[in-house]
């Protein structure tokens, strides 16, 4: 585990060095917060209570949005461009020999990625948006490790969703098209565009009930107060049960991946 947790610092400091990047993604996320705060502002004077939210919690959906962005990588810029590339290049079969784990390995890297992020370019427009707008924050202090349980979860699902997509690349001629596929669909049914609360009807039940959920509804609606007691203990178990079945799933096709590479290379 030692490895790992090296490994995980590297990646948080690897994405830190990055300073000018980093401030720029700081003023973007912050300039679109303010657009999209806005534009919600509007939305809800016309439909107060939409989507069961009043408009200071809706607002403080934007911004929560803005900071787990990069932190749940929903527009990717993770780690799967590297895999996805090492994979065409034929770089991984010196990863699959290694007396290291792959998918605890890039999974280690994302975790300091992420928590760079959240750091890095999460806080900061948070803050920034309390200043501007009457947001709902917790009322109480143990929401917010509640909450930070529940970006965990959900870092993790996004990571398996990924390792997926760019293990694909093992038996795509190229991987991009299936990252921006995922990307779109990561930008869609996290609730990054609407809450998924806006969804009507059956779009709604399925978008609900999609990995992609994990990312950012579920942690907006336990940093709102609405997942508390029996149904705090549903959202973990919802993202946690996502996160298992999608590492097994990659876990096997990794195995599957592994085989195919030691049969070619033999």
């Amino acid at each position: 585990m030692r490895l790992y947790a090296v490994v995980a610092a590297g990646g948080f400091r690897r994405h830190a060095t990055y300073r000018m990047a980093t401030a720029a993604g700081v003023f973007t996320n912050t300039v679109f917060g303010f657009i999209m705060a806005y534009t919600y502002i509007a939305l809800w004077e016309e439909r107060p209570q939409l989507g069961g939210y009043d408009q200071s919690e809706a607002v403080t959906y934007v911004w929560l949005g803005q900071a787990l962005l990069m932190t749940c990588a929903m527009l990717g810029g993770g780690f799967e461009g590297d895999l996805t590339e090492r994979i065409r290049t034929g770089d991984i079969a010196v990863d699959l020999y290694r007396p290291a784990d792959l998918q605890l390995w890039w999974l280690a890297g994302d975790l300091g990625r992420a928590a760079f992020h959240l750091l890095g370019r999460g806080i900061v427009p948070m803050v920034l948006g309390s200043l501007a707008f009457d947001l709902a924050l917790p009322g109480s202090a143990w929401m917010w490790p509640a909450f930070l349980v529940s970006v965990l979860l959900g870092v993790v699902v996004s990571f398996a969703l990924r390792f997926l997509v760019a293990l694909s690349a093992f038996w795509l001629m190229d991987g991009a098209g299936a990252l921006q596929m995922a990307m779109l669909a990561g930008l869609f049914f996290s609730g990054m565009l609407l809450p998924l609360n806006l969804f009507p009807g059956v779009l709604g039940e399925v978008a609900r009930a999609l990995p992609w959920s994990s990312l950012l509804q579920v942690p907006a609606d336990v940093f709102l107060g609405r997942r508390t007691g029996w149904g705090l203990v549903q959202a973990y178990a919802f993202q946690a049960g996502w996160a298992v079945a999608l590492l097994l799933a990659g876990r096997l096709l990794q195995s599957v991946a592994t085989r195919r590479v030691v049969v070619q290379g033999g």
